[in-house]
């Protein structure tokens, strides 16, 4: 990977990472998140509010993944998590029953991290949320992803989170999650 100033890092397929107003680019951010995740209209709809709102919150920040272009082909998004939080309250129950429940404080939630499917396999996940964590003040991070074993969840996994609760299940969420932390800095190759 290499440093372009002022720009960001720029990946071997010509790709920068770097910071993203994703307030205003979120269309392009779901329609990333919508090809990646399998979602419908009505779901991007629902998850272009949740991501504004969360935008809203303190220390939420954004980094995407642009072609030379400018083509958004990947994001990630996080904040320090905050117990009050939909998510938190959700997750909870299932982090307390395996006495993980502190996991909930001083952890840099990763919120989504998406790419194209065009673009997987070539490190940019890797490169956005390793980016996005570097610049924590949290000294851990935590996330969902599907309980199954996934190019994603493999990804996690090489990064150093491990599972703190499995088979957790979201209200309206067709499969069950898994929810995953890791110490920072992750774990690099």
């Amino acid at each position: 990977m290499l440093r372009i100033p002022g720009q960001g890092f720029r990946n071997p397929d010509d790709v920068v990472i770097g910071p993203l107003d994703l307030a205003a680019r979120v269309d392009e951010a779901l329609a990333v998140q919508a090809l990646a995740f399998g979602l419908g209209a009505d779901e991007v709809a629902v998850r272009r509010q949740i991501v504004l709102r969360h935008l809203t919150c303190p220390g939420a920040r954004a980094l995407g993944a642009t072609t030379a272009d400018g083509r958004l082909v990947g994001f990630v998004y996080g904040m320090p998590n905050d117990r009050a939080h939909w998510w938190s309250t959700v997750v909870e129950p299932y982090l307390r029953a395996q006495g993980r429940d502190g996991w909930l404080d001083d952890s840099f939630v990763i919120t989504e991290l998406h790419v194209h499917p065009r673009y997987q396999g070539r490190g940019i996940g890797r490169s956005l949320i390793t980016r996005i964590t570097d610049t924590a003040a949290e000294p851990r991070s935590i996330l969902s992803a599907i309980d199954t074993d996934s190019p994603a969840r493999g990804l996690y996994h090489s990064l150093g989170y491990e599972d703190l609760a499995r088979q957790v299940l979201f209200p309206s969420a067709p499969k069950p999650y898994a929810v995953m932390g890791a110490l920072l800095p992750l774990r690099r190759r």
